[in-house]
């Protein structure tokens, strides 16, 4: 009996060392690819600062196109700004966010705060259209890398969190807010051709980071009804090496009007790019079956296919 126990006690010391080796192995590994990334987002936010935005006096928005405006009416040095504009907001992050996202955010704008001030890029068009474009769109890479990196080089998304909490708004619609007093603000003191040029810029940094962070392997949940769920289910299981889920439900109304016959939903989750074979081999099943899909914003777990760079 004593025996036994040690060899019990024994294979459990070496599973529990085994998890432990891997979970350190695993918090290296994310370390260094996080850092990677941030460093890159500074990098790239700083070519679209220096070598398109600040040249050629247009303004993006956020405490960047803040930091921009006060510069350009000033003088003041903009990395200097950039730091000062948003220690108050890695503060709130802090209470709010948590002590490793603030440490990474401050660590981030040190660097891009660096990066402006030591790095030379020399102005890579004159066409005020490409400025307003390829700026947006280098800003929107620096941005969109330095999230999914853990952290963010301007504090309006943090400062759009923590009001979120407190008033009746989206995240999205508190940034549309302060993004628009400040293109506001930038039409009055500078101009409104600047402005226009800016809120150009505005918006192609913002698509450029939905793209980062969503990617072309946008994830998309598709939910099928149909009389055939076992064939759909083993198809996606089998066939595709995709989770899916199985509901019971009762039919509503529909073609043949009321009907109240049991029958089965199949979920999956799938990219965007596959959403087109699911449904033809789905099709060639069953060609009466009711398919409908939604966008995924993010997920964990199961058996889905990982995006690059997560």
């Amino acid at each position: 009996m004593a025996a036994r126990q040690r060899l019990r006690a024994s294979v459990t010391e070496a599973a529990d060392a085994s998890r432990s080796s891997f979970w350190a192995r695993h918090e290296v590994r994310q370390f260094l690819l996080h850092g990677l990334l941030l460093l890159a987002g500074v990098f790239s936010a700083a070519l679209g600062l220096k070598g398109f935005l600040l040249p050629n006096e247009f303004i993006d928005g956020g405490v960047t196109g803040i930091a921009l405006i006060i510069n350009q009416l000033t003088g003041v040095s903009l990395s200097l700004l950039i730091l000062l504009l948003n220690i108050p907001f890695v503060i709130l992050g802090y209470y709010h966010l948590g002590r490793k996202f603030a440490l990474k955010t401050l660590l981030t704008l040190l660097a891009l705060a660096g990066a402006l001030l030591l790095v030379s890029v020399p102005p890579l068009t004159q066409d005020r259209l490409l400025i307003a474009v390829f700026g947006g769109f280098f800003l929107g890479v620096g941005v969109g890398l330095a999230m999914r990196g853990g952290g963010v080089l301007d504090g309006t998304e943090i400062l759009a969190v923590y009001l979120s909490r407190r008033m009746p708004a989206s995240i999205g619609d508190i940034v549309l807010i302060i993004n628009v007093l400040i293109f506001g603000v930038a039409a009055w003191l500078l101009s409104v051709e600047t402005a226009l040029y800016s809120i150009l810029t505005y918006l192609s940094a913002a698509k450029t980071v939905d793209f980062i962070l969503v990617g072309i392997e946008e994830y998309t949940g598709l939910t099928v009804m149909s009389f055939h769920s076992t064939e759909i289910r083993q198809m996606i299981t089998d066939k595709l090496r995709r989770g899916a889920t199985v509901y019971e439900c009762t039919q509503g109304f529909g073609s043949h009007g009321h009907q109240h016959l049991k029958m089965e939903a199949v979920f999956t989750i799938i990219t965007r790019l596959e959403v087109v074979n699911v449904t033809d081999e789905i099709y060639k099943i069953d060609p009466q079956a009711f398919i409908y899909t939604q966008s995924i914003s993010d997920m964990k777990g199961g058996l889905i296919k990982k995006r690059a760079l997560h």
